[in-house]
């Protein structure tokens, strides 16, 4: 049986969690959802992430902030997804520790690009370690 990669979506809108979930679920990934960067944590912390995908904007905490908290014992590719594109909150976030930086609306393609692309450097550097 395939190991399928595991993807946490941080997100506060409703509707972006529902769509981000459905269009990982359809590309063969299994998907959590949570709208703060606490329950965030409390996932992270209970269960393994392959993929953390993350706004930058929570109601609780910065985005860049969620990155810092996340547990440092498993490998996971970090992904902030923004509305807010600023060369200070991209250069914020490559500084706390985020594999990828993508500027809502992310059309689902360089949504599913970004993951392969991410995961595909994990793996390349897992090999050569």
């Amino acid at each position: 049986m395939e190991n399928k990669k595991t993807i946490l979506v941080v997100d506060d809108e409703e509707p972006v969690r529902k769509v981000f979930t459905g269009i990982l679920e359809k590309a063969g990934y299994l998907v959590d959802a949570a709208e703060t960067g606490q329950k965030a944590l409390e996932k992270a912390q209970a269960k393994r992430y392959d993929v953390v995908l993350i706004d930058i904007k929570l109601p609780d905490m910065e985005g860049t902030d969620l990155l810092l908290k996340l547990p440092k014992k498993s490998e996971m590719v970090k992904i902030i997804i923004t509305g807010f594109s600023t060369m200070e909150n991209g250069v914020k976030a490559a500084d706390c520790g985020a594999d990828d930086f993508l500027v809502k609306p992310v059309k689902p393609q360089e949504l599913l690009n970004a993951i392969k692309e991410r995961l595909a450097e994990l793996s390349r550097l897992k090999s050569v370690v």
